[in-house]
């Protein structure tokens, strides 16, 4: 699912992320605390919101950076930069994001980063719910947003909330779940790849067994051919985050970085793509490598659930740079 297309097959989206499990300690703070109020994380919705509006009016990266971090600042800081170069004066017709009905899902935690995730309603994605995961480093810094997953309407999980309506975070390493939160960019990337490596944990669907099929279709023409490197991302740029859910799994977001090289022997290789061209460097003259970086959220079960498979929820993929040869 994508928000905006970006290049043949790509889709723009904005954040960037800041380590959230392994917490550093900041003046000695060690309190088991939350996150954030109920009405600063209102807050926080109202800002980003406002913030993003003003960005999509004026394709200016630097706005949305205020709002956004992470996987998701990264993808819509590219996509934004193409934009603004193709059309400097920006889009003064943009239809305003609004973000409505919010539920907020808020940890206890101690030391720093701290996050919390938002349940919204968007009236940009039909029925799907907007879940944003925000996330801070410092009580000085502004909460900015990291994953974004749109989750079909009855596809949202149910959280753990403990006697307080505070959320449960999952650790990275000694989760309980199939797949640990820590390992799944590692997982998925290398699935894709070969397709046996944790080929047990996922579920067959769009983002895992179709994925690998239409490459299988698409890889070889007798005019060019399409080569694949998907690569994990690390927990030091994008970490993933997790949240325990009612049956004993985790909702987690984690992210991915994905390369495509087309190669046209022999043949001069055209890009018509303007947002591509805009982001691209070098001269493509029979061969184009593009890079992408992927947020994903999914359903994680339990390691003593035997028929469980890790799910896809969301998946939202951008184009960051692009390289001529």
């Amino acid at each position: 699912m994508t928000r905006r297309r970006l290049s043949v097959t790509a889709a723009v989206l904005l954040l960037v992320l800041m380590p959230v499990t392994g917490c550093v300690t900041v003046h000695g703070e060690q309190a088991l605390v939350p996150a954030v109020t109920k009405a600063e994380a209102a807050k926080a919705l109202d800002r980003f919101t406002r913030l993003n509006n003003d960005a999509k009016r004026s394709y200016d990266p630097a706005t949305l950076a205020k709002a956004e971090t992470g996987a998701l600042g990264a993808l819509d800081h590219a996509g934004l930069t193409a934009r603004h170069a193709n059309h400097p004066e920006g889009n003064p017709q943009a239809v305003p994001l609004k973000l409505t009905d919010a539920r907020f899902l808020i940890p206890e935690q101690r030391g720093w980063p701290k996050w919390f995730a938002a349940d919204t309603v968007s009236n940009a994605s039909g029925d799907a719910h907007w879940l944003l995961l925000f996330q801070r480093s410092a009580v000085s810094e502004p909460w900015k947003a990291s994953y974004l997953a749109l989750i079909a309407a009855g596809r949202m999980p149910t959280f753990v909330l403990d006697h307080d309506g505070y959320a449960e975070p999952v650790p990275l390493d000694g989760s309980g779940l199939l797949v640990e939160p820590g390992r799944l960019s590692t997982a998925y990337t290398s699935y894709l790849q070969t397709g046996t490596a944790a080929t047990l944990a996922f579920a067959d669907g769009p983002q895992t067994s179709q994925v690998r099929q239409q490459r299988r279709k698409g890889a070889s023409t007798s005019a060019a051919v399409t080569e694949y490197a998907d690569q994990p991302v690390g927990a030091g740029e994008f970490p993933p985050v997790g949240l325990r859910t009612t049956d004993g799994g985790a909702l987690v977001f984690f992210a991915s970085r994905h390369q495509s090289r087309l190669t046209t022997p022999g043949k001069p290789l055209k890009v018509d793509d303007p947002d591509t061209k805009a982001l691209m460097t070098g001269t493509p003259k029979n061969s184009v490598t593009l890079i992408r970086v992927a947020e994903q959220a999914v359903t994680v079960p339990p390691a003593n659930d035997a028929q469980g498979k890790v799910v896809f929820l969301s998946r939202l993929l951008g184009l960051v740079s692009a390289k001529g040869e």
